[in-house]
């Protein structure tokens, strides 16, 4: 899978919000992020017309509360799901976050 990154100053300049408030949300796993060649990025899919993608945190913290580690909920939220179909952000994307809530708290099971 190929996905698109985002270093912090980018989702900055598009959340319209300073770099420390993008720290901060990584921080509070509002969204999630991965050190690449020591640069800090987000997943381009995460922001979506200037605002965090509608449901993500919440996804987060059911995926924290489930045991999942970041790398573990990276994953899963970009795993293909036959039966939502695609990838539960893509799924977010499309506004079916309850849907996706639902599948992340039947595999904390």
């Amino acid at each position: 899978m190929t996905m698109d990154w985002l270093t912090l100053p980018d989702v900055a300049e598009q959340l319209r919000v300073p770099v420390t408030k993008v720290r901060q949300m990584v921080n509070e796993r509002m969204v999630l992020a991965r050190r690449q060649d020591g640069v800090l990025r987000i997943p381009a899919e995460f922001i979506q017309g200037g605002a965090v993608v509608k449901g993500l945190p919440g996804l987060l913290t059911v995926l924290a509360d489930a045991g999942f580690t970041d790398d573990e909920a990276m994953d899963w939220i970009f795993r293909e799901d036959p039966s939502l179909p695609g990838t539960p952000m893509r799924a977010l994307a499309e506004n079916r976050g309850r849907e996706v809530k639902r599948r992340a708290q039947a595999a904390a099971y």
